[in-house]
Parts: C-alpha cells; sequence; structure tokens
C-alpha cells in the first residue's frame, strides 16, 4: 500500500531557513517608496490539503464585484483586527470568513518572512497544512470561487514566468505561475515564489 506524500518536514525546514521579506517592488527597483510610510498588518494563510493523493494548495477567486483586486486570485485572509492576536489569529479567522475552513482544522507549520503590498500592507503569510478535508463555503460578496492547484507545481521555480503591464504610467514587472484556467499573479505569486525558493535550497 503506498503512503500519501506529506511534505510537512520540508516545508518546515524551509520556512525556518533565514531570509528577506518580499514586496509587491522587487522586480522594479526603480521604484521610490514615500518615506516614513505606515504599513498595517495582515496575515493570509496558505493552507495546504493532505486529504486527497496529493498535496494541493488551496486558493480563491476574489469577488469581481470588490474594489480592490477584483476577480484576482489570493489566498484566504485579510488585516489584523484589533480582536486578533496576532496576524496568524488574523489568517484563520479571515479563512474562517472566507472559505468556512473550521479554525481548529489548519496545522501551522509556521511564516513566511512579510511582504509589502502596494496598498501599503505587510502581509505575513501563514503555511499550515490540513490532513482533513472540509466543504469549502465562499464568502457571498467577496469569495467568486475555492479552488487548488497541485503544491508540487507552485513548489516549481521553472513554473514562474515575469511578465510586465502598464501602471501609473510605468512598466511594472511581476511575477506569475499560471495553472489550467488560473492566472495566478502579483503578490500572491510573490508569496509562492518565495516559499518556493525555501523549498528548492
Amino acid at each position: 500500500m503506498r503512503t500519501k506524500p506529506d511534505p510537512s518536514e520540508q516545508l518546515r525546514a524551509a520556512l525556518r531557513r533565514p531570509g528577506h521579506g518580499s514586496s509587491d517592488f522587487d522586480l522594479n527597483p526603480e521604484t521610490v517608496l514615500p518615506e516614513g510610510r505606515k504599513l498595517r498588518p495582515a496575515g493570509v494563510l496558505v493552507p495546504i490539503t493532505l486529504a486527497g493523493d496529493t498535496p494541493r494548495l488551496i486558493l480563491t477567486k476574489r469577488s469581481s464585484a470588490l474594489k480592490q483586486h477584483p476577480g484576482q486570485i489570493a489566498f484566504p485572509g485579510g488585516k489584523q483586527d484589533e480582536g486578533d492576536e496576532d496576524v496568524t489569529a488574523a489568517a484563520l479567522r479571515e479563512a474562517q470568513e472566507e472559505i468556512g475552513l473550521p479554525p481548529e482544522l489548519p496545522e501551522v507549520l509556521g511564516h513566511l518572512p512579510a511582504h509589502e503590498t502596494v496598498t501599503s500592507f505587510s502581509v505575513t503569510p501563514v503555511v499550515a497544512i490540513l490532513r482533513q478535508s472540509f466543504q469549502p463555503i465562499p464568502e457571498p460578496g467577496e469569495v467568486d470561487e475555492v479552488f487548488s492547484v497541485p503544491l508540487a507545481h507552485v513548489l516549481n521555480p521553472a513554473n514562474y514566468i515575469v511578465e510586465s503591464r502598464r501602471w501609473r504610467g510605468q512598466k511594472r514587472y511581476y511575477f506569475t505561475v499560471p495553472y489550467g484556467p488560473y492566472y495566478i499573479w502579483g503578490a500572491t505569486a510573490r508569496m509562492l515564489r518565495g516559499l518556493a525558493a525555501r523549498v528548492s535550497e
């Protein structure tokens, strides 16, 4: 009987490796950021389910009706509220609200260094595994779809592509890691690229 792959130890080791945070401006070194800017703390959950035959990463497609980042692929998560103990608590709370993930289900393995977004958030990715399946419930008005991609796909640096588009009058470069009909790009792809780099070291 073949045992199911369990990447938890590999991920724990990768998360323990020292390294710097990332930002939406990594590929655009000419960008001048305002001095004294204040970043708001946020946490996103990087949920990896082991319930199937192969490990898969759970992601969301944001509602096309949202004002910020409509229709984009994202991790469940959001800003840290006053009632949240830390960014991990914020990520777990938001995951419960956005996709119906029971907060006791994720087994938190660790954190990636914070990622600075163009919207002035300091986002901490909280990597967790799910050993049991659950029925996702997308939050109406915020999440159009909950889906998953093979973990091996996003952990392979060769699957990442640098693309560009015009943004505020300048050409802006960013990472993408497409999968099937899903165009994973921007901050989500950048944080996943950081995880892939750590695992492949």
